[in-house]
């Protein structure tokens, strides 16, 4: 066969088509913007744009990102499909036919009411600019490749800039996320060049902010950890790594900690969020981190979702999931709110908030009931199960059902699903983790895991949705008061670390984050030292951290901005690059280590944070360990150190996707976990995890459970997101209230209401939605005037301390309006 594309007769077809389209086309379109891919096509068949004019066309200007200008509109539907195939949003619609045929959004009068959530992808398949965005210049040439900054999906982005500034950001077509983007990932991005930017050190001097010189504030610096040391000792300083550095700074952090001060506090944010999931992982199965590769979305049968809710919190994830679920897989979500996910599940268990352990076992004692076991999985990789067998009997689902809020018969159908539906992929969130039984929660899904078979192979596994951009390479990289580089142990590890820094590391076993802050308010901890990390504002009860902080003789904060730790304790603030300014690596969920890539110079005196902790190193007459000339001779270091990474070269990270464990430069990376053999050795032992309910419980007084979490559009303390347009898509955290608690309290939407726990008080704007069921409530943490933690409480995780930040009984009250 000979198939010709070009022939004169096809020629001229396409150019007849193109005459009958460019008929209500606007000439200065292509004149304006020539390199169109719709223009350059009229151009090569010489075909001139007559520019009749079309009335009825959908107009909308109230998008701060996205431009429309329909009367540019051909009708190819790509941003149709796009929505439909890629996001899954189904904004797009294509009205009437013929002659008359627009295409506008089929669900309200706006892009925005219309259900968009802002990714941008239409804007990336329209051909004329019809779509297109109003802040992005079209015709640039220079783009570089790095990885954005918000959650830890790591998407890879292209970043292009102009007279020192990032101008517009595209989603790269990589493994990871596949040509895709969220709205903070694309738009977010102008906090980069914010006006309040700190862009020089500064002293706190009689209750006053002033600006110094860097000799002045590492001298300062330096001249008082020497007085904490030597009056108090090394372990009265803490340091906070921080999951907006990179992986090369991390390591460096901690080798300061230990080298440099002679101390192991060290940590960073995992500990306030999936500690519990790394805890959990390798204890029982030997790594602390994903099992699966996000690519396993499409292999997965069924996916079992718990407490995570990644289409407004990993959006690019998200949308992989719905697709998946689009096009078939089964789908059971675990969320006490009806979230975009579950409204698409075979079966939501609508969980009552602290009653994971138990919904979980029931999940468990279901799979043995109904004889839904993979026995080939339990007799060669599997021990414990009989006495876990009879354990687990106790919380058959008719027991347990009641006080989880959920109907027995759904139990036993999420069970069937997960167990009949191979391979079945599990995702969790800080739903499972954030909770006096967090890190337990974590482990009554591996036994489901184990019991299932579904370990060991593409489309199964468990998966941690990590938050934050770095926050596995945070803790993997050694900030943690535990373990070494690579998540190794100090007592296994140890010498070896000792033979390579040239000393001998602290006898002493360090504090992590909320140990220090028990200690500063104690007494003991006198100087805290953290970067890219909001300690005040992130940690539950305010009140107590308050106190706690205010106690520290010296606060050193090293960050882009004035954050609330600097503005009520800060001693010191140290102006840090953005990952937009400097090189190295992050590390993704799914074990992905990946470049960031500068892309404009730091503004002023701003210096990365690897600079910032060597030149510190070298003020304590530590320069030794501490002269690195870049990022990746430091990662040349933390490869000889950590035997998983070894291969992990930034020659092969340029040209290759690839997943730890990867030891040596030959090995291809190991998507998938546990194959032939858990890390923990060839079997992995069930865990029974009794239920211990919170003592975080409502009553008369407080008869509403609060949960706290994420939104879209805006990430953690809001330091970054609220500072770019995406403050227009949501300008505040709301109190989500279900519609028959409204009535029943008499409040209205949208009036401001107090909250009250027995711990604090904030004030919120009302939001009454269906999403959340009646008796409880909703509310995200991205404001820092709300501070939604003063309601918060101390409820741990019984292992590694993680804050219970989703179980706060409250009351609510209308606003008075004396304030």
């Amino acid at each position: 066969m000979q198939v010709r594309t070009h022939t004169p007769k096809l020629e001229a077809l396409r150019r007849t088509n193109l005459e009958l389209i460019a008929e209500h086309y606007p000439p200065q379109a292509v004149l304006a913007e020539p390199e169109r891919a719709f223009h350059r096509l009229l151009g090569q068949y010489g075909v001139v744009a007559a520019g009749a004019t079309r009335e009825c066309l959908f107009q909308d200007e109230t998008h701060p990102y996205l431009g429309v200008a329909m009367d540019r509109c051909i009708h190819c539907n790509r941003c149709v499909r796009i929505c439909e195939e890629l996001q899954g949003q189904f904004v797009w619609e294509v009205w009437n036919r013929g002659e008359d045929t627009r295409v506008a959004p089929g669900k309200g009068p706006t892009l925005l009411e219309g259900g968009c959530v802002s990714c941008g992808a239409c804007v990336d398949s329209c051909p004329t600019g019809a779509l297109f965005d109003k802040r992005g210049p079209e015709a640039i040439e220079y783009w570089t490749r790095t990885t954005c900054v918000y959650c830890g999906v790591g998407c890879q982005m292209d970043v292009s800039s102009r007279d020192g500034k990032v101008v517009a950001v595209r989603p790269a077509n990589h493994p990871t996320n596949r040509g895709h983007l969220c709205v903070k990932g694309r738009y977010a991005f102008e906090f980069n060049h914010a006006p309040d930017r700190i862009t020089t050190p500064m002293l706190r001097r009689n209750g006053e902010w002033q600006a110094v010189s860097w000799d002045d504030a590492l001298d300062f610096i330096a001249g008082r950890l020497r007085d904490i040391v030597a009056r108090d000792g090394p372990d009265a300083i803490g340091v906070l790594g921080s999951a907006r550095a990179s992986n090369e700074e991390n390591y460096l952090a901690q080798k300061f900690a230990r080298v440099v001060l002679g101390t192991n506090n060290v940590d960073c944010c995992a500990r306030v969020c999936h500690t519990p999931s790394a805890k959990a992982l390798k204890t029982m199965l030997g790594t602390g981190a994903a099992t699966n590769c996000f690519d396993d979305i499409e292999h997965a049968h069924a996916l079992l979702l718990c407490g995570v809710n990644p289409t407004e919190n990993h959006p690019v994830v998200g949308a992989r999931i719905k697709q998946a679920v689009l096009r078939g897989a089964k789908l059971v979500v675990v969320d006490p709110r009806c979230t975009e996910l579950a409204q698409l599940a075979d079966v939501h268990l609508a969980v009552k908030p602290g009653y994971n352990v138990p919904l979980f076992n029931a999940l468990a004692a279901t799979l043995i009931e109904e004889d839904l076991l993979d026995y080939a999985f339990l007799t060669e990789r599997v021990s414990g199960f009989d006495d876990f067998a009879a354990f687990v009997a106790e919380y058959a689902p008719e027991r347990v059902a009641g006080e989880c809020g959920v109907a027995a018969a759904d139990i036993r159908a999420a069970a069937r699903i997960y167990a009949t539906a191979k391979p079945a992929m599990c995702f969790h969130g800080l739903g499972m983790t954030e909770h006096l039984q967090g890190t337990e929660g974590v482990m009554t899904l591996i036994n489901l895991a184990l019991l299932s078979g579904n370990l060991g192979k593409p489309g199964a596994g468990i998966n941690p949705l990590r938050g934050q951009n770095n926050v596995q390479g945070s803790a993997q990289m050694g900030c943690d008061p535990a373990t070494l580089t690579g998540s190794q142990l100090i007592k296994d590890a140890g010498p070896r670390f000792e033979a390579a820094w040239g000393c001998k590391l602290p006898a002493t076993h360090g504090m992590d984050l909320l140990q220090m802050i028990d200690a500063a308010r104690d007494g003991n901890l006198k100087a805290l030292w953290a970067f890219g990390y909001d300690v005040y504002l992130s940690l539950a009860n305010e009140a107590a951290s308050r106190t706690a902080m205010a106690k520290l003789d010296l606060v050193i904060v090293q960050d882009l901005f004035l954050n609330e730790t600097a503005c009520a304790f800060g001693t010191v603030f140290l102006p840090a690059a953005s990952f937009f300014e400097k090189e190295g690596t992050f590390m993704n969920s799914d074990r992905r280590v990946q470049r960031i890539r500068a892309v404009v110079p730091p503004p002023s005196d701003a210096w990365p944070d690897w600079w910032i902790i060597q030149a510190l190193a070298a003020r304590l007459d530590h320069p030794q360990g501490f002269c690195f000339d870049n990022p990746r001779a430091i990662w040349d270091e933390v490869r000889t150190l950590w035997p998983d990474g070894a291969g992990l070269s930034y020659e092969r990270i340029e040209r290759e996707s690839l997943h730890w464990p990867c030891p040596d430069e030959h090995h291809p990376g190991t998507p998938v976990l546990h194959r032939e053999r858990f890390s923990a050795g060839k079997t992995a032992a069930l865990a029974c995890i009794d239920f211990v309910p919170t003592p975080e419980t409502i009553d008369d007084d407080y008869p509403l459970l609060l949960t706290t979490g994420r939104t879209l559009y805006h990430f953690n303390a809001g330091t970054m997101s609220y500072r770019t347009p995406n403050a227009a898509l949501r300008s505040s955290d709301t109190l989500d209230m279900s519609p028959g608690d409204a009535a029943r309290l008499g409040l209205a939407d949208g009036e401001p209401v107090h909250v009250h726990s027995r711990h604090g008080m904030t004030t919120l704007p009302l939001r009454i939605t269906d999403v959340v069921r009646t008796g409880q409530l909703f509310a995200s943490f991205h404001r820092p005037e709300l501070f939604v933690n003063r309601l918060t409480s101390l409820v741990r995780d019984r292992q590694v301390h993680t804050p219970e930040y989703k179980v706060t009984a409250v009351w609510v009250e209308r606003a008075r309006s004396d304030g």
